[in-house]
């Protein structure tokens, strides 16, 4: 059914603020996500990265002081589909990624589920 659309699947959630982080956590378990790994910084999502392979990602772009395209790097590299969230609009997103799901904080669950179905229906 529409309950859990993406049963039996792994995600990374990259984001520096607990109570976000948290709230995305849930809405992932609600979409049918398991395990969600959190990350609260480029590096500790690099090493998860190192040991996970997630099937999507939910990045926050702007994570603490860092940009965190260098987890979208790896993420690529890998062929693991993302979406990026953030508070700032488009504008700030290189265009590398222009074509990356992009979106706006805050966001509800059907939001993030349009956004994670347009980027796993493009890997």
């Amino acid at each position: 059914g529409s309950g859990a659309p993406f049963a039996g699947r792994a995600a990374l959630v990259v984001e520096d603020e607990a109570i976000i982080s948290l709230m995305i956590e849930d809405m992932m378990r609600a979409l049918g996500f398991a395990p969600v790994w959190l990350a609260a910084s480029v590096p500790q999502a690099l090493a998860i990265l190192e040991r996970e392979r997630p099937d999507a990602a939910v990045l926050d772009v702007n994570v603490g002081r860092d940009f965190v395209y260098p987890a979208a790097e790896r993420l690529e590299m890998l062929g693991v589909p993302f979406v990026f969230a953030t508070g700032y609009g488009r504008s700030g997103i290189p265009t590398h990624w222009a074509t990356v799901p992009t979106i706006q904080k805050p966001f509800g669950q059907d939001e993030l589920l349009s956004a994670l179905k347009r980027a796993l229906s493009k890997s």
